[in-house]
């Protein structure tokens, strides 16, 4: 299967909006061994959009077996997704009294007046095969097209999905994908699993996983996939196909045994597991509290651990001590440099101290633009005490201030998993 992107909104166009849509469906097709042919952003103009999904599908133009149009499908007049699909389709848009029943009802669970442009939203293409909305009030379509006449006719699809980042990623996995393989032909069963990395770059990845990814490109199945995504960190994809998920499932189990021997303790979590999570998983099978102090994250630390749901059992909380005086009066930080290995120390202990802890950790550095304590910017120090160690760590950072500040946060977490699993050892 040969698959575009067509993302409709002229906010895409005027850089109103970032098109992360596009990028994380080709990410989302590549993973799954589905081709990505082409994307393409278009305005909200029917003619044009029109035009653009003609060209897409026609065999003499992009020869698109499947074209996924994400965003158009709302209440309000630029909203014009579904009428230029009809048009395309060559049928009328019909009302779906199932689709506005969900509409309703989701309104009057919220206790609003629901406004009758609403029901635009229940205007599906005859032949059109409606994909429930579950998140939010516009359902997703899967049309069936027709290009050519007579003999030279062949069979298309166009799925539509919501603009909304959320309500689309549910959309493209639960049905659009599936879909998708379905219709290639490919094994009925298809499972992934991501393995988590931190302290390596992509390329390094990759260098070091060669040898798996020749094999694997001469395999077929599984596929591996890297996604890079920032503090969440480095992601590597295993996705197989198989008659049944067993043998999917034993496949992703084979392999991932030999990526996880390649990279070691790069990997950190696997699937929707998170640097945070297992650092509380890791305090919480020894009955330890965390505490934080932070200067240069400003706090993003303690809410990605106050994410976390039943992080209350181990976070005692955290000190944001942007401010030299407070560091020295709150956290007892002496005199002298505050982008220092002796302030990381010294803020890890006092954190610690101040908030009962058994675990004090700590971010002192410099984001930027400027250097501070002639520290220039991307420089981070880390302290980290626990009930047996008692180390800082000095590390050099890339990116802009609030990517430096972003890759702080995982890298102090990360930093605070090796100390806690290294003392095991």
């Amino acid at each position: 299967m040969n698959v575009a992107v067509l993302a409709v909104g002229t906010e895409l166009l005027l850089g109103q909006i970032v098109d992360t849509n596009s990028a994380w469906i080709g990410g989302e097709l590549a993973a799954d061994g589905i081709d990505s042919l082409i994307q393409v952003k278009v305005g909200d103009n029917p003619q044009r959009i029109e035009a653009q999904l003609r060209r897409l599908l026609d065999p003499a133009g992009d020869d698109a077996d499947a074209v996924i149009m994400c965003g158009g499908l709302g209440p309000t007049h630029d909203d014009l997704t579904r009428e230029v699909i009809a048009e395309v389709m060559g049928v009328e848009l019909e009302h779906d009294e199932g689709v506005a029943a969900v509409i309703r009802e989701m309104f009057a669970s919220r206790g609003r007046a629901m406004p009758d442009n609403n029901l635009r939203q229940a205007q599906v293409p005859v032949g059109a095969t409606v994909i429930p909305q579950t998140r939010g009030t516009a359902p997703g379509l899967i049309c069936p097209v027709t290009v050519g006449d007579g003999d030279g006719a062949v069979d298309r699809v166009v799925y539509a999905v919501p603009g909304v980042p959320h309500e689309m990623r549910d959309m493209i996995r639960r049905a659009v994908l599936p879909d998708l393989l379905e219709r290639s032909g490919e094994p009925s069963t298809i499972a992934s699993r991501v393995l988590r990395t931190w302290g390596e770059s992509e390329s390094g990845l990759d260098e070091r996983l060669r040898p798996i990814i020749d094999e694997l490109d001469e395999l077929g199945t599984p596929t591996l996939a890297f996604l890079a995504s920032g503090w969440e960190g480095l992601k590597v994809r295993l996705t197989a196909k198989a008659d049944d998920e067993p043998t999917a499932r034993a496949l992703l189990d084979e392999w991932e045994v030999r990526v996880r021997a390649e990279l070691g303790e790069l990997v950190f979590g696997v699937d929707d597991e998170t640097m945070e999570s297992v650092v509380l998983d890791l305090c919480r099978e020894r009955e330890w509290t965390l505490a934080v102090a932070e200067s240069v994250t400003g706090g993003l630390v303690g809410g990605r651990i106050t994410d976390v749901p039943g992080s209350s059992d181990v976070f005692r909380g955290g000190i944001i001590s942007y401010a030299t005086e407070v560091k020295q009066t709150v956290l007892g930080v002496g005199e002298g440099p505050v982008v220092s290995e002796l302030a990381a120390r010294e803020m890890a202990s006092g954190v610690r101290a101040a908030l009962q802890a058994d675990v004090g950790v700590s971010l002192t550095g410099v984001a930027g633009p400027a250097e501070q304590d002639g520290q220039p910017a991307g420089t981070l120090f880390v302290g980290v005490h626990t009930p047996d160690v008692v180390e800082v760590h000095e590390v050099r950072l890339p990116g802009q201030r609030e990517q430096m500040r972003q890759f702080s946060v995982i890298t102090a977490l990360g930093l605070v998993r090796r100390a806690i699993t290294t003392i095991e050892r």
